[in-house]
Formats: C-alpha cells, sequence, structure tokens
C-alpha cells in the first residue's frame, strides 16, 4: 500500500469512497454531489487529500486536510476533517498509515498542530487517535452554529 497526495486522475475514485464516508455519518448517498465537492477541492486546491492506494492501484482509503490559522499561536494548522477507509481493507493498519503520512507532510510543511474531530461513539477511531498521541482538548469547549 502507498499514501499519496490524490489528484484528478482519482476523482471518481476519490468520490465514491467520499460518498461512502458521508453515508457512515448518516447522510444521504449523493455521488454527484460528492464528485462535485472533490473534484472543486482538487481544482482550487484548498484541501490536501491523501490516499491509500493498494497494490492493485484501488484506492482503499483517504483523509482530507484543511489549512486553518491559529490566532492563538499566529499558525497555521491543519484539519483532519475526513479519514475513511473502504470496510474491507479495515484492520490492515489504512486509517494509520494515512494519519502518519499526515502527521509526517505537516511536520515538514511546518505546521502547528493537527486537529480532529469525531462522534463521541467513535471509539474505534478514538482507540487510533489517542494510540498517535492526540489528545482531547480540555480547555476548550468547541460550540457550532448549524446554519443550513
Amino acid at each position: 500500500m502507498q499514501i499519496e497526495i490524490g489528484s484528478a486522475q482519482d476523482l471518481e475514485a476519490i468520490s465514491v469512497l467520499f460518498n461512502a464516508y458521508r453515508q457512515f455519518y448518516c447522510q444521504p448517498s449523493d455521488l454527484v454531489g460528492a464528485q462535485g465537492f472533490i473534484r472543486e477541492r482538487l481544482a482550487r486546491q484548498d484541501s490536501r487529500i491523501l490516499v491509500a492506494r493498494a497494490e492493485s492501484g484501488e484506492l482503499v482509503g483517504f483523509t482530507q486536510l484543511y489549512p486553518l490559522f491559529s490566532s492563538v499561536r499566529m499558525r497555521l494548522c491543519w484539519l483532519l476533517n475526513d479519514l475513511y477507509v473502504a470496510p474491507e481493507w479495515r484492520k490492515q493498519r489504512v486509517a494509520r498509515a494515512l494519519m502518519k503520512e499526515a502527521e509526517e507532510r505537516a511536520r515538514q510543511a511546518g505546521i502547528a498542530a493537527l486537529w480532529l474531530a469525531t462522534e463521541k461513539n467513535n471509539t474505534v477511531a478514538k482507540r487510533l487517535y489517542e494510540r498517535l498521541g492526540y489528545r482531547m482538548d480540555i480547555v476548550f469547549d468547541h460550540y457550532e452554529l448549524n446554519l443550513l
């Protein structure tokens, strides 16, 4: 398995994985919308999409990183917003490989921190995050104002 930056040539495969990721979070399937969203991210280069490619060439997982600024740190941080591995590839360390590659690329780019969020009951993901050194924020409560 190889971890690399996703490209326009991977649009269809990334979109299928992205659509499945959204369904995991109880959103209706929308492959056309998913493809449009990923196409726009790739065209605008406003996120970094790392993909896990099996030896067969098949994309089996992805993570998407969005740049954000920390005013307190006066530095760039990345939001690890999406992480998904196809069900048949789970428990094969694909998610771990994607996250380690994201960490390495962040370190090389001088990024101050990687941030992420997951559902409170996503215990499998939480165990992985904690094994990789992520810690629950105990200083700040994060809020959301839903506008849609």
